[in-house]
């Protein structure tokens, strides 16, 4: 009996939700910008890495020369990855940004379309990283992800 109390009590200790996310009230609020200022995970489950996904779409990879576009393609390209974990974008717990020759209107574009994929926030913590060039001429936004998988 004992045994099986302290189980019960093991696992009602994991039933609570596993990400927190955090925005200290003497830092600036980041909801604005689409990100929170640190996420954590307290529970067992699973990690998933999704690697930086580009604005080409389909399997021919086509990239279009609007920045919104790639950056709406990118956006549906990790929510597809994490479909394939039977994840959404709320389970994202981190993701990295490389915006090439970022400027405020392209800032302003990601915040819109990353608002459009996180309807439900909290937004996950993030990194963006202004750069001159990614992998493949043409590219002109990539992100990466990680997000957590309870298991029970």
């Amino acid at each position: 009996m004992k045994h099986l109390l302290l189980t019960l009590l093991f696992f009602s200790a994991f039933a609570v939700k596993a990400q927190t996310f955090k925005n200290p009230a003497s830092l600036f609020d980041p909801t604005p910008y689409g990100f929170s200022h640190a996420s954590s995970v307290s529970t067992p489950g699973e990690l998933v890495y999704i690697s930086g996904q580009s604005g080409g779409s389909g399997k021919e990879h086509i990239l279009s020369n609007s920045f919104r576009e790639q950056t709406q393609t990118a956006l549906q390209n990790i929510v597809t990855v994490l479909d394939s974990y039977n994840l959404k974008p709320e389970n994202v717990i981190k993701i990295t940004i490389l915006i090439v020759d970022h400027s405020s209107e392209k800032l302003k574009i990601w915040n819109e379309e990353i608002n459009k994929v996180w309807k439900n926030k909290p937004f996950p913590a993030s990194t963006l990283i202004p750069v001159s060039k990614l992998a493949i001429d043409g590219m002109l936004i990539e992100v990466d992800a990680t997000a957590f998988k309870t298991t029970k």
